[in-house]
């Protein structure tokens, strides 16, 4: 029972860092609180269940799209709403703002296009179980959807920590105007940060929609608010506080249910998030100094 509970929290757990690591991304170089990410994984959730159902596509395909098109959401988020407030030296209050104006737009227009039900996908992606240690049952379901999101947070990681770009994006999270000076482009950097945290929200939300079975225009909302609790638990701008704090909500959240009752699901983030920042106010990971500069 307990081990079932750990394997169902840690499945849980992964799409909540894979959102989180979205909102951490874009904090850490940009500085601002992405709200229009809930809706952008949303609307990852709904291009991923269009390929599925219009082409019958596997799952890692529906994945992919779902990635792409959400990245494009993501870029073209960077250009018209964050870009133009960035080049008129407004306070980080507006870019929020705006996001939020975002957010409101992108859930009316999946309500306009796709109703307010939920949709479900089609029964051939339902899962296959297998048994563990013949107490444990672990679905392939599950199984894809540790893999794909420990898999894109790990390869996240390795960009950010082995490549050019990446060391770009830590020199703009560290200090933009030096980074600039230094002859990184400083606006490109800052949309490729904001297309990266798009495209693993929209892969969150494929994978959140094949867990659930149901994909809607508000599905973006709860995910939303625990995505922002676990980057202060795991400490803003932490990819690895991101990592730590999903996968302790998720399991927190799945023994609350199986120990304590549903009800007390929801409840079970916000305590966590306030039982860590009187232990330890900066998060996990997190560091009390800010950017230079």
């Amino acid at each position: 029972m307990f081990w079932q509970q750990v394997v169902n929290g840690l499945t849980a757990g992964a799409t909540y860092a894979l959102v989180a690591a979205g909102y951490t991304l874009v904090f850490g170089v940009l500085e601002i609180i992405n709200m229009a990410h809930a809706e952008i994984f949303m609307i990852g959730a709904f291009i991923g269940l269009l390929l599925v159902t219009g082409t019958c596509c596997p799952v890692w395909a529906a994945v992919a799209g779902a990635m792409i098109g959400a990245g494009l959401l993501g870029w073209a988020l960077e250009r018209l709403a964050l870009r133009p407030l960035r080049k008129q030296g407004v306070s980080h209050l507006a870019p929020l703002i705006s996001t939020i104006g975002v957010s409101i737009f992108l859930m009316s227009l999946a309500m306009k296009i796709f109703g307010p039900q939920s949709v479900r996908f089609p029964a051939s992606v339902e899962p296959r179980f297998f048994n563990l240690f013949g107490t444990v049952n672990i679905s392939l379901l599950q199984i894809v959807i540790l893999g794909i999101s420990l898999a894109l947070v790990a390869a996240l990681k390795v960009l950010l920590a082995r490549t050019r770009l990446g060391k770009a994006l830590r020199a703009v999270a560290e200090n933009p105007e030096a980074a600039g000076l230094m002859g990184v482009n400083v606006n490109s950097v800052m949309a490729a940060a904001v297309v990266m945290a798009s495209a693993l929200g929209g892969a969150a939300g494929v994978l959140v929609g094949l867990q659930f079975n149901a994909v809607s225009p508000t599905m973006g909302i709860a995910y939303g608010l625990k995505g922002l609790a676990i980057i202060i638990v795991g400490g803003m701008g932490s990819v690895a506080g991101a990592v730590a704090g999903g996968l302790l909500l998720g399991a927190a959240e799945v023994l609350a249910i199986a120990y304590i009752g549903s009800s007390y699901r929801d409840a079970v983030a916000f305590i966590i998030l306030i039982a860590v920042l009187l232990i330890k106010p900066s998060g996990i990971f997190g560091k009390l100094e800010g950017r230079k500069g």
